[in-house]
């Protein structure tokens, strides 16, 4: 491992296609969907091979900030690292490019303050990819800094084993150069992305197209000169934002006026110095629920059941069930997804248009596209009993040892019923102890905090009352997560 190789996990996206599971407040790469890790820590942990852990970076929007650090801090754990991870937040998701650009500055300056002039490494992942076999990855990263070395961009590409619409395609051929740098590479032809079913059908016939892994290694120098060929608007802004080693957030005003664009579409498909290393392990783009479906375990008549399901007759399909029982007969290719607030109910072979479902919401403005009626935090989790006009109920959650921030509230007042446990409060100057049974209630705009500095979960009732009730509605005063 050498000190100027980095690698940046891109964990920024909303995973739409996904919904109702994945929402834009809890996305797809923050959940466990195979094995003991989240798709995000997977993709940490798989790096750790070729790449100082210390140099491992995320980049995330500001919202998944305080989740993508607890989930980090658990990596902090496992590596027995007492210094955090680094976190780059965006205000807002303006696609790969900018994000990429953003984490090079970063790089940079780290580089700076170590006192190197060495030109960074950079290897680039997405957060919601499953990969059967770190070694292999490991040995393909390998083979991909060599041609980063001289200056080639590099991605990895899957051969394909399907016809699938739902992936972008590099169409390579052989380059003598190329494979005098590394035997396995092979020189991009062009990119490209999510053909028809015809064409994927091509593709699969050809032995020159793999599908597009999303993964790439470069030199940061070599990098950001192609984005200032190609897209010098994102070069610039990234280089007049007001951002330090120390604060690695860029300010919304510096960002609002950011291209939205993927580096796909900004680099490679436009940039000459392109090489793809094949990816010989199996890869798996967790990108819709035809994706889970095939990843997973499928009783003799070809279903994926999960959760509190019963079923007569149904074959080639996928019931998921996460709280309410769901009972079907006789379905045939059929996705069938429920969470406390939703249900999907689709064909197998739509599944990529659930995304269109998600903008549907957003464009009515509801609320079950961005969140859970559970939301997670880093000292626990809350979930919305109920809620009508000018109130709204919650069960909070509390870790033991966790607290909430130090806080109030301009809209509305809270009644807080301890239901299991105990709870330390603030309630303005004051501190109050309350056992399982006490209430108390916190006044518009009195600073207050709730914490459990005991070795039992805590279990809180609240009742909130005003005229508006929303999680913004928070003046954070201390927070021991960093979120002031």
């Amino acid at each position: 491992m050498t000190s100027n190789l980095y690698a940046v996990i891109l964990a920024g996206g909303s995973g739409t296609r996904l919904w109702p599971l994945s929402r834009e407040l809890h996305p797809k790469q923050l959940m466990k969907i195979e094995g003991d890790y989240t798709l995000f820590q997977s993709a940490f942990i798989r790096l750790v091979n070729n790449v100082d852990d210390k140099n491992i970076l995320s980049v995330t929007n500001v919202k998944l900030e305080s989740q993508v650090k607890t989930q980090l801090a658990e990596m902090q754990e496992k590596f027995c690292r007492k210094s955090n991870y680094r976190v780059i937040t965006e205000p807002e998701g303006k696609g790969t490019a900018p994000a990429i650009a953003l984490a090079i500055k970063y790089i940079e300056k780290l580089q700076k303050d170590k006192k190197s002039n060495e030109d960074p490494i950079i290897v680039a992942v997405p957060s919601d990819n499953l990969i059967s076999d770190n070694k292999l990855f490991g040995k393909a990263i390998a083979e991909g800094v060599k041609l980063a070395e001289q200056n080639y961009i590099v991605t990895f590409g899957v051969k394909p084993d399907r016809a699938d619409t739902g992936l972008g395609y590099i169409k390579t051929k052989n380059n003598k150069k190329i494979k005098d740098v590394s035997e396995s590479a092979l020189k991009v032809e062009t990119f490209v992305e999510k053909p028809d079913k015809e064409t994927a059908q091509e593709f699969l016939q050809s032995d020159k197209f793999y599908w597009n892994s999303g993964m790439f290694v470069f030199k940061a120098s070599v990098m950001m000169a192609e984005l200032k060929k190609y897209e010098p608007d994102i070069v610039r802004i990234v280089k007049n934002a007001e951002i330090s080693s120390q604060t690695p957030t860029i300010p919304y005003l510096d960002f609002e006026e950011m291209p939205e664009i993927s580096i796909d579409y900004a680099v490679m498909e436009n940039s000459k110095k392109l090489a793809m290393v094949p990816l010989e392990c199996e890869w798996k783009d967790v990108g819709s629920w035809e994706a889970v479906y095939d990843i997973s375990e499928r009783d003799e008549n070809g279903n994926y059941i999960m959760g509190n399901v019963v079923d007569l007759d149904s074959k080639d399909s996928m019931i998921y069930s996460t709280s309410k029982l769901i009972t079907t007969i006789g379905l045939n290719n059929v996705v069938v997804v429920e969470t406390e607030d939703a249900v999907l109910v689709c064909d197998r072979d739509r599944s990529q248009d659930v995304k269109k479902i998600v903008n549907h919401l957003k464009e009515r403005h509801d609320a079950t596209q961005l969140t859970h009626k559970t939301v997670y935090r880093p000292w626990g989790y809350y979930t919305v009993l109920n809620e009508g006009n000018g109130f709204l109920t919650k069960c909070i959650y509390v870790n033991p040892g966790a607290k909430l921030s130090v806080q109030l509230h301009h809209h509305r007042s809270e009644h807080w019923v301890v239901v299991e446990g105990k709870a330390q409060v603030l309630k303005g100057e004051e501190f109050y102890e309350l056992n399982n049974g006490d209430s108390i209630d916190i006044a518009v705009e009195e600073k207050h905090s709730l914490q459990n500095p005991y070795d039992e979960p805590l279990k809180i009732l609240e009742v909130q009352k005003g005229d508006i009730l929303d999680e913004n509605d928070i003046v954070r005063f201390e927070d021991m997560y960093g979120r002031v």
